[in-house]
């Protein structure tokens, strides 16, 4: 297997992740965790790594941070130097677009990576904010990168985890672009659904971290459609809605409706 393209990739921020960051990880280091003894490993970065990898994972050493529901982990222009991944709560991803006005672009739960963005130019693009305390992993990229250059593994890793970024845009452009309000929020609660059903929490009923108005800048709706679409679903016995609190009543039906959108 040909493991020049990732190697060149994991390469491109090397000079970027060295740097330091305007924001460092405050607290990282007062807290250590390992891979190995993670109850997230399968969802997490060792996924699918062999128990060699994942022991030279535990040799880095990184440790966790502690966010509080509100507070931004990392902002827009900040310098690139941790990938962070999410042991506990929900974050939101966010731009901050020309006339003040913010745009989500993901949100983010247990077993999940955020920073990635930071490998483009050394910069990160987004705004990383816990919707609840949350705590996550900082795990130095140079740290990474060394890690990488002499395993095959760990570059085909890396690269995976840069396509899963590229997937992600390709999904969020397909859900603004070519879906209907009613198709658009199905789409995003079976999304959620089935990362519920992941992390071993019930799939069909679940409580929503963001707010209306953040689930409608995601999807590229008002407040009042998102609000619309949630009441539409449950005179349809699709959903029992208790503000954030969602109840899926006809997870199958509310698939073979959307199911052609989704997928």
């Amino acid at each position: 297997m040909n493991v020049q393209a990732p190697t060149a990739l994991v390469r491109l921020a090397r000079d970027a992740a060295a740097a330091p960051s305007d924001r460092p990880a405050a607290g990282a280091a007062a807290l250590k965790t390992q891979c190995s003894s993670c109850h997230l490993r399968d969802l997490c970065l060792p996924c699918g790594l062999g128990l060699p990898e994942v022991a030279r994972l535990d040799g880095l050493g990184f440790g966790r941070r502690k966010v509080k529901a509100g507070e931004e982990l990392y902002r827009g222009g900040d310098r690139f130097q941790y990938v962070h991944a999410v042991r506990s709560g929900t974050f939101k991803s966010s731009l901050m677009l020309s006339d003040g006005r913010e745009q989500v672009s993901g949100f983010h739960m247990a077993g999940e990576l955020m920073g990635l963005d930071g490998l483009a130019n050394g910069r990160h693009a987004s705004t990383a904010t816990a919707l609840e305390d949350a705590e996550v992993c900082a795990i130095p990229y140079v740290h990474l990168n060394e890690l990488a250059t002499g395993s095959s593994e760990m570059q085909l890793v890396m690269a995976r985890l840069m396509s899963r970024e590229i997937v992600r845009e390709h999904s969020l452009m397909m859900l603004l672009g070519s879906m209907n309000a009613e198709e658009r929020v199905a789409a995003f609660l079976i999304n959620l659904s089935q990362r519920m059903k992941a992390r071993g929490y019930s799939p069909s009923e679940f409580h929503l971290r963001m707010s209306r108005a953040e689930i409608g800048s995601y999807l590229g709706m008002k407040l009042e459609t998102v609000s619309r679409t949630f009441s539409a679903f449950q005179q349809q016995r699709l959903l029992e809605v208790d503000k954030r609190h969602i109840r899926i009543v006809d997870l199958e039906g509310l698939m073979r409706a959307f199911q052609p959108q989704v997928h």
